[in-house]
């Protein structure tokens, strides 16, 4: 275990994550994604965690593997053309992850996930999570509304599958 990061993982509290993340920006996030997804097919959802639990951290679970399985977890991978993308960020870690689906991630690849990864991350490390979150979604619905583009009124097929 490597006690560093388990310790970075202990500190950071619920009041944290609600200082960098704050209701306002959690819900300027929800309409950027809303606005996104009037102009795309695509499905996109942003997941922030303070950190592990213990069980995860002594598993030395990855930002990456949390990701996986939170996309997992919210059914992001029942998408008819597998064009849904989560944006998962691990405050403890000051880590961000993007997980594509199958049918958009062929079109964009790792090295265009990862750089948009790394441009979020270097507004989180000077606490500018606003600026980066407005980057990282921006660019993502981008993508999507280029390779999705919105025909006609199809329905969010995740909002469906949640409820």
């Amino acid at each position: 275990m490597k006690w560093g990061r388990y310790f970075n993982h202990l500190k950071i509290g619920t009041w944290q994550v609600k200082r960098a993340f704050s209701v306002e920006l959690l819900h300027q996030i929800e309409i950027m994604i809303n606005s996104g997804e009037a102009l795309h097919g695509g499905e996109l959802r942003f997941v922030v965690e303070g950190s592990l639990d213990i069980v995860d951290l002594r598993a030395e679970q990855s930002a990456h593997q949390r990701a996986l399985d939170v996309f997992s977890l919210l059914r992001m991978w029942d998408t008819e053309e597998r064009n849904a993308v989560l944006i998962y960020v691990l405050l403890a870690d000051q880590a961000v992850e993007i997980i594509a689906d199958r049918g958009v991630h062929k079109y964009v690849g790792t090295a265009r996930w990862e750089d948009i990864c790394r441009q979020m991350e270097s507004y989180f490390c000077v606490l500018d999570y606003k600026s980066g979150v407005v980057v990282g979604v921006q660019a993502v619905n981008d993508l999507l509304i280029s390779y999705y583009p919105r025909v006609g009124n199809r329905f969010n097929e995740l909002s469906r599958a949640c409820k």
